[in-house]
């Protein structure tokens, strides 16, 4: 099959989308498919991504990535989105390549850059499907990144909520792998949806076997964090995941235990980073904010760590939450996105109520207090983690899209719907 692949990130990018992204070219590769992955170019951040040539061009046997003109996104200095000088090397791409399908991540971000809905024009002069994967809730961020009077993100929400209509109905179907974001979209307008089980990460890089007494002090020279109960704080450092809430919550909590028995890890980066290493050092001497981590190097990081903590309340499912598990440790989180399908409260991990200090507090006062409690949790925390793998879930997304082709064929017998196509994937899977 040849699939063209339109994404709003990729690697060097670190984050949920551009990992993922990676990890199903290289199952797509080892299949035999043919592949050209469509992203911006990060060539003008060569200064923050000293490696972005590794990952441009052919990167895998027959997948090709393909840059394409961009410019910064959201006043991120981290981030690039495609913008309207692309659509012709685009449209010449893929009139060239002839795909079968077109896939489209994040279509709504690709859309604001583009002025135009990605993907759908070749698709209409080819008579191909075109598919988009709703990856993220941007509507839910807007409070986060626009400081605007309450009427003002009023409309701009309801004029996003236009957009996204506009966008994802434009699609043959709309792709969504959480069921609580799958509600959501309906509710917006989305009448396309097709839900299936599409996240995945690589679970045999992870392991509690990683874990070694020592690991900090070798790693990073600090060896008093190899004796401290380590909370680990992984992803972007930017205002959608949670901060305000952390510095709250953190403050608080050093009122009930010993600042030196605990160690904070912050690994990541963005726009919040030297706010964050400010705030947590009026708190606690005992912070380390370790920057952008390579991803080979997460599942040692994880595995030495004690409780991975999240505060953010708007992830559509939340990859660290299944790496922590992987890892073999308890999770803390809200009661709120996606987090919550992964998450059973006092099993596995502890999901506390949204925006509560106190219950925030309470929990992950258990967590670190009784290592027995931790270590019970991290074990049964491994046990639900297969159906995750990147063969289930690339095969089950393969066989949406060969289904979605042979909708376009000609109709011989009763046509598919998109029910059948969500029972074949589900066939897939078992």
């Amino acid at each position: 099959m040849k699939i063209a692949i339109i994404a709003s990130g990729f690697l060097p990018v670190v984050d949920g989308v551009t990992v993922s992204g990676f990890h199903r070219l290289q199952k797509l590769s080892d299949w035999g498919h043919q592949v050209k992955l469509f992203c911006p170019d990060y060539r003008s951040l060569a200064s923050v991504y000293p490696n972005w040539q590794n990952y441009t061009g052919c990167i895998l046997p027959n997948v090709e990535v393909i840059n394409l003109p961009s410019s910064t996104f959201m006043g991120l200095d981290f981030e690039r989105n495609v913008n309207w000088r692309a659509r012709w090397p685009l449209q010449k791409a893929l009139e060239t390549f002839q795909p079968d399908i077109i896939h489209v991540d994040e279509p709504e971000r690709l859309s604001v850059g583009l002025w135009q809905i990605p993907g759908i024009k070749y698709a209409q002069q080819a008579n191909i499907p075109c598919v988009g994967f709703f990856r993220t809730n941007f509507l839910e961020y807007a409070e986060d990144y626009f400081a605007w009077p309450s009427q003002a993100l009023s409309l701009l929400k309801r004029l996003f909520t236009l957009l996204l209509r506009r966008v994802y109905n434009a699609y043959d179907y709309t792709l969504v792998t959480s069921p609580i974001t799958h509600k959501k979209i309906i509710d917006l307008g989305i009448n396309n949806t097709c839900y299936a089980s599409l996240v995945g990460f690589d679970a045999d890089h992870f392991s509690p076997d990683l874990r070694q007494s020592d690991y900090f002090a070798e790693a990073y020279g600090l060896p008093q964090v190899d004796q401290q109960v380590k909370l680990v704080f992984l992803g972007r450092l930017t205002p959608d995941k949670g901060w305000e809430f952390t510095f709250k919550a953190i403050q608080d909590f050093f009122t009930r235990v010993s600042s030196d028995q605990v160690a904070l890890l912050v690994a990541g980066d963005g726009s919040m980073r030297e706010e964050i290493a400010h705030t947590l050092r009026q708190l606690t001497p005992h912070v380390h904010l370790f920057g952008r981590v390579a991803p080979e190097q997460i599942p040692a990081l994880l595995a030495n760590s004690d409780i991975h903590v999240t505060t953010s309340e708007k992830e559509a499912r939340g990859l660290t939450v299944l790496e922590a598990f992987a890892s073999g440790i308890p999770v803390l989180a809200p009661k709120a996105g996606g987090v919550v399908e992964n998450i059973v409260d006092g099993w596995n991990g502890f999901l506390y109520t949204p925006q509560s200090i106190d219950d925030f507090g309470d929990k992950l006062l258990q967590l670190v207090t009784d290592a027995n409690l931790r270590q019970h949790m991290g074990e049964r925390a491994q046990s639900s983690l297969d159906q995750y793998s990147w063969d289930n879930t690339v095969h089950t997304l393969v066989t949406l899209w060969q289904d979605a082709i042979r909708q376009r064929q000609p109709v011989t017998g009763p046509a598919s719907s998109l029910v059948s196509m969500v029972n074949s994937a589900a066939d897939a899977q078992s």
